[in-house]
């Protein structure tokens, strides 16, 4: 049985049909997922040829720790930017969630700890519908409303912890465990990034209103006009990222159990370094949250493994730097190579 494409009945020969044009994107996904996975292999294994030791069982557990949380924050801030917005205000909704946790513990010792998650997850969400409800409501672009809100759940961190701090001591046993607890190896915090990354990517793939952020992504204006509710979408987009960071701050007090107001500063430019070298393109409608976990894998993995070769700390934020240039290069040549085959088509139909 042949397989061919369909095409309207009005439609010029030659004219490249939905399906393939869906194909020929899902290619160039595939590609540039591939090409991160390659060079993180290829890191790791001229890191294990200097050292043996790098892919020691300890070694292992601490590169899949070190990339847990900044995965989970680029999956939610792959979500954002595929809207064509972006949220700068990650880092600081991960610190005021990480330090409420740390005085939901202090203030109410006995709480289930699945219920303490929800809460910090309900509460990076609605760090995130303010974020969203700026941006779909009064169309103030993304990088301004959260540059600014970056500042302001900062402030109100500072203003709440007023110079304290939360130790490990003043945590449960059970929580801090499952910052450091294993599962057949794998650490518990790692299943957490994995659950989250195959329902965000399931939702993108598989659902109408996650197939429709690319689609405002890709040109609000039509989307709009399709009858895509882009101010709603977006709000959404903005929530989903905000609970994903909750998680993350959670994620984080668990992980290393003292907390202050500091927490998670300066974060937000790995994050969106991160999406970025995983093949999201800046400007909206590609890439996969699939590409921006492995970006993060890279970038934890490159700050591991630089020292390990003798590679300066000034170098290392270099090649971080080459890595983003090199990315939006790639998604450059990509998405013209792209055009030039559609353009193509087009006209040996003509």
């Amino acid at each position: 049985m042949t397989t061919r494409d369909v095409r309207p009945p009005d439609a010029p020969t030659g004219t490249p049909a939905p399906e393939s044009t869906a194909r020929l994107t899902h290619r160039l996904f595939v590609v540039r997922e591939l090409g991160i996975l390659l060079a993180l292999v290829l890191l790791i294994a001229v890191t294990f040829g200097v050292n043996h030791r790098f892919l020691s069982a300890q070694n292992v557990k601490d590169l899949l720790l070190g990339s847990t949380i900044l995965a989970i924050l680029a999956v939610g801030q792959a979500i954002v930017i595929i809207t064509r917005n972006v949220d700068l205000s990650v880092g600081s909704i991960l610190g005021l969630t990480a330090f409420a946790t740390g005085v939901l513990f202090v203030g109410e010792p006995g709480i289930p700890i699945p219920l303490a998650v929800l809460a910090g997850v309900a509460l990076g969400a609605a760090c995130g519908a303010v974020n969203g409800g700026l941006i779909a409501t009064a169309r103030v672009p993304a990088l301004v409303v959260t540059l600014g809100t970056l500042y302001v759940f900062r402030g109100l961190d500072h203003t709440w912890a007023t110079g304290r701090q939360i130790n490990a001591a003043d945590m449960p046993r059970e929580f801090l465990r499952m910052g450091n607890a294993t599962v057949l190896g794998v650490p518990v915090l790692a299943l957490f990034a994995v659950a989250v990354l195959v329902a965000a990517g399931y939702l993108l793939t598989n659902y109408r209103s996650g197939r429709e952020l690319y689609a405002i992504g890709s040109d609000p204006e039509a989307a709009r006009l399709s009858g895509i509710p882009v101010g709603r979408r977006v709000f959404f987009a903005f929530v989903a990222n905000g609970a994903l960071a909750g998680l993350a701050g959670v994620l984080y007090a668990a992980r290393f159990g003292t907390v202050d107001a500091n927490a998670g500063l300066g974060i937000e430019l790995n994050v969106v370094a991160a999406v970025v070298v995983g093949g999201v393109a800046i400007f909206g409608g590609s890439g996969s949250v699939y590409g921006a976990a492995l970006g993060a894998v890279l970038l934890t993995t490159i700050g591991s493994a630089l020292p390990v070769l003798g590679v300066s700390p000034f170098w290392q934020r270099a090649a971080v730097g080459v890595l983003i240039l090199a990315a939006i290069g790639l998604d450059r040549a990509l998405a013209v190579r792209m055009a030039r085959r559609l353009r193509g088509g087009r006209t040996r139909g003509y």
